[in-house]
């Protein structure tokens, strides 16, 4: 006999679920999200049964209720019993990885992709600590992910043993929230919150801790079994206030130069995107990305955008907000792009997000619509009549020119003989690949010229770590990125990272090959960690501690199982590079990049009234 009672979940009632969401089962494209539907029934908090069941069965009875197709990790005696449970599991998949690190990393671009938190899974002590640099970079990137750590047995959690660690207050310093069971009733209620925080916006990583004797099969039971799937998204966001919604409207319909500034939270949700669409469709004017709102402006919207502004306020975008006396700000997080270097003399701001504003010197927005994005953009689109068009102005048109013109340069179109130049990389890569195709890159120098110049007209298309800057996201990801395919390694995903970034996580070919993925990774290489040393270079006039030793990466590529091609003249570029996206696996490009211009991506800053 099994009964519905209401209970509560870490000392509180839950918030009302009449209207949850719950996820769609199929996912239709690599990058579509699944679509939200709304639950109808009664609300159901917790289902108590008067047969007890495993823990660790509760714990992937809830897994699967939310929709958890893989299961990343490295196994240890403090959480085996729940390696040993997913062991042939029908519908979730355990992924051996060779580093936590990187299993978060490959959890957090599940995440992003999917919309459904990624899950990793780690032992305790140094398993649990491998794990902070990837829940901090999700957490910052807005990229939602599980973790599941193991503990010693309560009853030595003072105590100094094997491996013993505070797991949860070093968890909780970067992620959104991290919890411990107590008892083994709490596993199920654990992990129901832990999945609707990180859903909830603004997205990003839990943690939870289990003692190793809660989860013991056999001996740890519970009767409160895990909820059910309507139970597991937080509640809907929805209109801002009216007042609000209408001062925003005001502010944009007086303004003469009004410009949409676009960020990483607004590509969450490809409904925000089609709102976006939709406005700009009503009321043209001229629209700019942070690198992480990249995706956000498709190429039938082009003549509207004016690039990707970030790190060095030296592009036409920053040109462009020099010219707005109105910026609407929209799911911009303020680490993407620090207010002091692009709105030194204090235009007006509309700040549009799914949480307030962080309110700095520079950043003082006159109106914040704090909601769902895309009834709050839909809503002011309604409202407005007429909008003022930068874009048609001489100085509009100036900018957008200048944005293009690297295009026809003699870096872009290349020369038959000497290094890469990135900008001839990037004008190739552009032509061969079609707009659906994910690409990842990692931090570094190669980050800013492909965040630059690179275009993608689809969310979630290419992806980088710009909070953190975190070195060696790139493969990783791209595992997450080619496993959550429908069906998975279906389509081709490319990763792009420095000599020096793609060394932090290079294990991960043997995952990428066992796995099936096929993932074409280009390395851009000059043997240094380039990125910083032209900036020590500005600093003191010279560079300590960038020099790398060499590696052959296509043995080291044939070590792993993967291609290995090598690039080491540009008259080769094109004909490697077609060879390496064709081929159904892993392949690894090595390309000798030339980076004799690096220094000039911090130079020629954009003048301001305030500098």
């Amino acid at each position: 006999m099994i009964g519905v009672t209401r209970s509560t979940v870490n000392g509180r009632r839950p918030e009302p679920l009449s209207k949850a969401l719950i996820y769609a089962s199929a996912i239709k494209s690599p990058q579509a999200h699944p679509q939200p539907q709304y639950y109808q029934g009664t609300p159901v908090y917790s289902v108590m049964s008067k047969e007890s069941k495993d823990t660790v069965d509760i714990l992937i009875d809830s897994l699967e209720a939310v929709g958890v197709k893989y299961v990343f990790g490295v196994p240890g005696a403090k959480i085996d019993s729940v390696f040993n449970g997913l062991l042939n599991h029908p519908n979730i998949k355990l992924v051996v990885c060779r580093h936590e690190q990187n299993a978060a990393f490959i959890a957090a671009a599940v995440g992003k992709m999917t919309g459904i938190p990624g899950v990793c899974i780690a032992t305790s002590g140094p398993g649990t600590s491998n794990l902070v640099t990837g829940l901090v970079t999700a957490n910052d990137e807005g990229m939602p992910v599980v973790a599941i750590v193991g503990d010693v047995k309560r009853a030595q959690s003072l105590q100094r043993t094997h491996q013993s660690l505070r797991g949860v207050d070093l968890l909780g310093a970067v992620t959104k929230k991290a919890v411990s069971a107590v008892v083994e009733d709490q596993v199920a209620e654990i992990m129901l919150d832990a999945f609707r925080v990180a859903s909830r916006a603004p997205r990003g990583a839990t943690a939870v801790s289990l003692p190793t004797d809660i989860m013991t099969p056999g001996k740890s039971l519970s009767k409160t079994l895990s909820f059910p799937a309507a139970s597991f998204l937080a509640p809907r966001l929805g209109k801002g206030p009216d007042a609000s919604l209408q001062a925003a409207a005001d502010l944009i319909a007086s303004a003469k130069a009004p410009v949409f500034y676009l960020g990483m939270r607004a590509v969450d949700l490809d409904e925000s995107i089609a709102a976006i669409h939709r406005y700009l469709g009503k009321h043209p004017i001229p629209v700019v990305e942070t690198f992480q709102a990249a995706g956000a402006i498709s190429k039938e919207l082009l003549h509207l955008f004016y690039g990707r502004i970030g790190l060095f306020r030296n592009q036409p975008g920053d040109q462009l907000l020099q010219k707005a006396d109105l910026v609407v700000a929209i799911g911009l997080d303020q680490a993407e792009y620090d207010a002091s270097l692009w709105n030194a003399r204090n235009t007006a701001i509309v700040h549009i997000d799914v949480q307030p504003a962080d309110v700095v010197a520079n950043y003082v927005p006159k109106v914040e619509v704090i909601g769902a994005l895309a009834a709050n953009i839909d809503e002011l689109t309604d409202r407005l009549e007429n909008v003022a068009r930068l874009q048609l102005t001489e100085a509009g048109q100036s900018i957008q020119k200048e944005l293009r013109s690297w295009i026809d340069s003699p870096e872009a179109l290349g020369k038959s003989s000497g290094l890469v130049h990135p900008l001839h990389f990037i004008r190739l890569f552009q032509d061969m690949i079609d707009h659906d195709i994910v690409v990842i890159s990692d931090v570094g120098s190669v980050y800013i010229w492909l965040c630059r110049y690179f275009y993608s007209y689809k969310p979630r298309t290419f992806l980088m770590s710009n909070v953190q800057q975190t070195l060696g996201v790139a493969l990783p990801w791209a595992i997450g990125a080619s496993l959550s395919q429908n069906p998975p390694s279906s389509k081709k995903v490319v990763s792009i990272s420095g000599d020096g970034g793609f060394m932090f996580s290079s294990q991960e070919l043997a995952t990428a090959v066992q796995q099936g993925c096929n993932i074409t990774h280009f390395i851009w290489n000059d043997g240094k960690f380039n990125m910083v040393e032209f900036q020590e270079v500005d600093k003191y006039g010279r560079s300590s501690g960038i020099d790398l030793g060499g590696v052959d990466f296509v043995k080291f590529a044939d070590a792993f199982g993967a291609k290995g091609l090598r690039v080491r003249s540009a008259g080769d570029l094109e004909a490697v590079m077609k060879e390496a996206l064709a081929y159904e696996g892993v392949c690894i490009v090595d390309i000798e990049i030339d980076y004799s211009h690096n220094h000039d991506l911090m130079l020629n800053l954009v003048a301001s009234e305030v500098a």
